[in-house]
């Protein structure tokens, strides 16, 4: 790679082949993961995401497509992103630990039956990995979204919850894999709630 051309043409080659390796590997997952979702909604609960870094962002993101839209006019769908209200985050952390950031806000918001998308690349995240615990004590479904070997959480994962791995170890194409997995989600939540997409409407 002796170019800038060179470099830019090997991070798409490798995105690309990321999301191959993937799509065997993960779609039944993910169409379960969406089938969940999708349940949760119809039964009148919501969903709640978290993450950091990117994966904050990918939160962020999949609740501003369920509560605005996604590619079609519809109703908003309830979801709140653990990582988008700067003062709770600020003073649980002030106060506590920033390890409980997202486990005071589920216990607080968190209500059976809801569902939690938890995102985190290693699988190793303090805070993320609190969640799931909180999560589990409030009767709230898991949805993971980890890279590589998955990292802590699969252990701390129950029967009724849902890992998706994507099999790479790079950060930057993990996070870009969970990208598309929450665009299939959402194109699933709309298909199947709302008919988008359905050749026969």
């Amino acid at each position: 790679m002796n170019t800038i051309l060179d470099r830019i043409k090997h991070n798409f080659s490798e995105s690309i082949q990321t999301k191959i390796n993937s799509v065997d590997l993960i779609s039944d997952i993910v169409a379960l993961a969406s089938q969940k979702i999708v349940q949760c909604l119809l039964d009148g609960h919501k969903i709640m995401s978290c993450g950091n870094g990117g994966s904050a962002c990918d939160a962020m993101h999949f609740s501003s497509e369920m509560l605005n839209r996604f590619k079609h006019e519809r109703p908003g769908l309830p979801a709140i992103a653990l990582t988008a209200d700067i003062a709770t985050l600020t003073s649980i952390a002030n106060d506590y630990s920033y390890n409980d950031v997202f486990a005071k806000q589920l216990k607080a918001l968190g209500q059976s039956g809801d569902v939690l998308l938890a995102i985190s690349t290693s699988g190793n995240s303090a805070n993320v990995l609190n969640a799931i615990k909180a999560a589990h004590d409030k009767k709230i479904i898991v949805i993971a979204m980890t890279g590589g070997d998955g990292g802590k959480i699969p252990a701390l994962l129950q029967e009724d919850d849902i890992e998706i791995r994507v099999p790479a170890h790079d950060v930057a194409r993990i996070q870009e894999t969970h990208l598309l997995i929450i665009h299939c989600i959402c194109d699933i939540v709309d298909y199947q709630l709302f008919g988008h997409g359905d050749s026969s409407t």
